[in-house]
């Protein structure tokens, strides 16, 4: 799998991702956070799916694996 999520695009996903987890889990905000899973999983994995789609790549050039 290719790399396609760089630095921090990564961090603001994993960070992003917690924050809603985390509140969902307190019950603060809805069960919609627990969609918080999305963006902590693509910031863990460091691919996301829809970044070929729209031809985006954040990661840098020597990060990526062939």
């Amino acid at each position: 799998m290719k790399f396609n999520v760089g630095g921090p695009d990564r961090m603001l996903r994993i960070a992003l991702g917690l924050v809603l987890i985390v509140l969902a889990a307190m019950g603060i905000i809805g069960w919609w956070g627990w969609l918080g899973l999305i963006p902590l999983a693509t910031g863990l994995l460091r691919f996301c799916p829809l970044y070929p789609l729209l031809g985006m790549n954040t990661c840098p050039l020597d990060a990526r694996k062939k």
